[in-house]
C-alpha cells in the first residue's frame, strides 16, 4: 500500500508583489514502511510539501492523499516533527508527551502507558518526570519524537528535526531514529538539506529544484541496514553522496 502520493501538485501563493509558484507538478510517492528522504536547497518548498501532507496547507492543483484518501486537512494518520519540538516548559517530559491525548480522545490510561513505553524506546524513560529545560537540544528533540508517536500514526512527517543540533548530537540522533525506525517500520518521509543525512538514513532520496519546486532525481540507497558510523567512510556511500551533489553544484 501507498502511505503518502503527491499527483502533479502545485502551490501558488498570492502575495503583494503577485502570485508566486511554491510548487510545480511534484510527484512522490512513500510506500507502507519506507523511509524517504527529501533533499534540496533552501527555499526549493521542502517544507511545503511536508506540509501538504500533513493537511496544514492545501494544494493549488493536483491531488495529495494518505493510504489513497485526499487529504482534506491534519488527521490522526501522519504524525509531524518540526525543527524544533516546541515543548511546553511548565509541564514535564512525560504530560508533553501526553499534549495530544486529550485533543484526539485517547483513553488516559492507555495514552500514559504508550508515552511510558516510547519514552523508554527513545531512551528517556528516567527522565519522565524531568522538564525541557533541564534537557539537551537532542534530549528534547526524543521528547517530540515520542509525542508525535503517541497516537501511533502509519505516516511520520520529519521537518529537519536535527538541524539546529550541533554535529555529534546530531550523528547521535541519526543514529537513535535509525533503531527507531527499524523497530517500528512506519512509513517515513523526512526533509532535509543534508546529503550524507539523506544517504544515511532513507531507502530512496527524492532532490527537488529550486523554486517552483520539483523533483528533479530519485535515487535507490542500496546500503546494507544497519547502518553504522563506519558506512560514513564506505566507497558506495562516498558515491552516492557525490551523485546527489552534482544538483547543489553550480559552475
Amino acid at each position: 500500500m501507498t502511505a503518502l502520493e503527491l499527483k502533479d501538485v502545485g502551490l501558488t501563493y498570492a502575495t503583494r508583489r503577485g502570485e508566486i509558484d511554491a510548487l510545480a507538478q511534484v510527484n512522490l510517492r512513500v510506500e507502507e514502511g519506507e523511509f524517504v528522504a527529501l533533499l534540496g536547497p533552501s527555499g526549493c518548498g521542502k517544507s511545503t510539501v511536508l506540509k501538504l501532507a500533513a493537511g496544514l496547507i492545501s494544494a493549488t492543483r493536483g491531488e495529495v492523499q494518505l493510504a489513497s484518501r485526499a487529504v482534506n486537512g491534519p488527521g490522526r494518520a501522519a504524525g509531524v516533527v518540526f525543527q524544533k519540538p516546541n515543548l511546553l516548559p511548565w509541564k514535564s517530559v512525560l504530560n508533553n508527551v501526553l499534549l495530544p491525548a486529550r485533543t484526539l480522545g485517547l483513553p488516559k490510561a492507555d495514552a500514559r502507558r504508550r508515552a511510558l513505553a516510547l519514552l523508554d524506546l527513545v531512551g528517556l524513560a528516567d527522565f519522565g518526570d524531568d522538564y525541557p529545560f533541564e534537557l539537551s537540544g537532542g534530549m528534547q528533540q526524543r521528547v517530540g519524537i515520542a509525542r508525535m508517536l503517541l497516537h501511533d500514526p502509519a505516516l511520520l512527517l520529519m521537518d529537519e528535526p536535527f538541524a539546529a543540533l550541533d554535529a555529534l548530537s546530531r550523528e547521535a540522533l541519526t543514529l537513535e531514529l535509525q533503531r527507531i525506525w527499524s523497530e517500528q517500520r512506519k512509513s517515513v518521509l523526512f526533509i532535509t538539506h543534508s546529503i550524507q543525512e539523506a544517504v544515511f538514513l532513507a531507502d530512496r532520496v527524492l532532490v527537488m529544484s529550486p523554486r517552483p519546486g520539483t523533483i528533479v532525481e530519485e535515487l535507490s540507497i542500496p546500503l546494507p541496514r544497519p547502518r553504522t558510523l563506519d558506512t560514513l567512510a564506505d566507497a558506495e556511500f562516498m558515491a552516492l553522496c557525490q551523485h546527489l551533489r552534482r544538483f547543489f553544484t553550480h559552475a
